[in-house]
């Protein structure tokens, strides 16, 4: 019978099974390769199945885009009527009062507990109108009203509420205090109202839409008005009051959309949450700033699904607005100038980081180590074998000598 061509290329040798020699040492080390390929197998297949974050730096290219904020702050030592959130950006857009459009300010009393959130309201929403239909409400000489005598009605400068003087106080940029011996805020009950929750606390909570640019948003007492040379506050009412500070609790602060539990093992993107200040000393007339670096952040699901979020980091930093030495540094000047507020600047990065999901590894990488393990085990186990076998001939050797 003519032998085939394909015994010359068996790389496969056989031996006879009569020449094989069994021992009780090749059978512990062949234990103990199987139970190690069955370790490495596992281990294989459980990386197989894992799920990780791969992440990729690019360039942001959707800076036209709105940054969501979520923020969750509380004061305990200043009344919900007198805080005041206002943000400005690089561009020089400027959203102000942003407390009235839509976000919740929560009561709080003197051990941090809810009292309600129902909205601070005087005058024409209380139904208090003045009885008089030509009545002409007094500016205090906030507004010029030399020239309403011989006027109509609808003519005529008027201040008719406590709000329009305070709006005209604001404008002339004079001092408002709590609107005591004014006359529209007497009727109305605003100074009662104001004296009467002047020790309460307040906690904010809301959400707004930032330009990925460079900018401030702040928290300052009083109402809030722009002009020509600059941003300014009424902080009279607070000046008056010195058991007010800006001392606070951050609850939550993020930008962009929340993460889910997968993204939160790995990824923080609300670093400053659970934070606490609130120093020993006397913080009335203490400004508080962050200075935050965000980083937009993409997660990209399995699923197929992709998250917007943002990472950031954030630096911390309070001073006297009186200006002066630092008690801890000597050496250190703080400026002079300001207002008792609370400060949050942002600065957005130009690169973007894209977290993927994926699995650890891949099928074929999968079957590749698997081989691989399978291999190089019985490869050391057979080298093992080959040693403990001469070392056993050679030692017998020696002792029957």
């Amino acid at each position: 019978m003519k032998k085939s061509t394909l015994l010359s290329i068996d790389a496969f040798a056989k031996t006879e099974e009569d020449v094989r020699i069994r021992t009780r040492t090749g059978g512990i080390i062949t234990l103990s390769c199987v139970m190690v390929t069955l370790m490495l197998l596992y281990s294989e297949w459980r990386q197989l199945n894992k799920v990780i974050i791969r992440p990729d730096l690019v360039v942001d290219r959707d800076r036209h885009l709105k940054l969501d904020l979520n923020m969750d702050v509380t004061f305990p030592n200043l009344p919900c009527y007198l805080l005041n959130l206002d943000v400005l950006d690089s561009s020089g857009e400027t959203q102000l009062d942003l407390l009235e459009s839509g976000w919740s300010k929560t009561r709080l009393d003197s051990s941090g507990q809810s009292l309600g959130t129902e909205k601070f309201k005087v005058g024409e929403e209380d139904g208090v109108q003045p009885t008089d239909e030509n009545y002409c409400g007094p500016c205090y000489g906030a507004r010029d009203q030399s020239q309403n005598e011989g006027k109509p009605k609808e003519e005529q400068v008027c201040c008719q509420t406590c709000e329009d003087v305070r709006t005209a106080y604001a404008n002339a940029q004079w001092a408002f205090f709590d609107g005591k011996d004014i006359e529209q805020c007497e009727r109305e009950g605003y100074v009662e109202k104001v004296n009467k929750h002047i020790n309460e606390g307040c906690r904010i909570k809301g959400k707004a839409k930032l330009n990925r640019i460079e900018g401030s948003m702040h928290f300052a007492p009083g109402k809030a008005y722009r002009n020509a040379r600059g941003h300014y506050h009424d902080v009279s009412l607070y000046d008056k009051n010195h058991n007010l500070n800006f001392n606070h609790i951050i609850n939550h602060l993020s930008f962009g959309q929340e993460l889910n539990e997968i993204a939160t093992e790995s990824v923080s993107t609300a670093p400053l949450d659970g934070k606490t200040v609130k120093p020993d000393i006397d913080t009335h007339f203490h400004q508080f700033t962050y200075f935050l670096k965000i980083v937009p952040t993409r997660f990209e699901h399995l699923d197929g699904t992709k998250l917007e979020t943002t990472q950031f980091s954030a630096t911390y930093h309070s001073r006297s607005i009186h200006g002066g030495t630092d008690e801890d540094h000597p050496n250190t000047l703080h400026g002079r100038g300001g207002w008792p507020s609370l400060y949050v600047n942002f600065e957005m990065s130009p690169l973007k980081v894209i977290n993927r999901q994926q699995h650890a590894q891949t099928w074929s990488g999968f079957i590749l180590n698997c081989i691989t393990s399978i291999g190089g085990i019985l490869a050391v186990g057979t080298v093992v074998d080959k040693v403990t076998y001469k070392a056993q001939r050679s030692l017998l050797g020696k002792k029957s000598a």
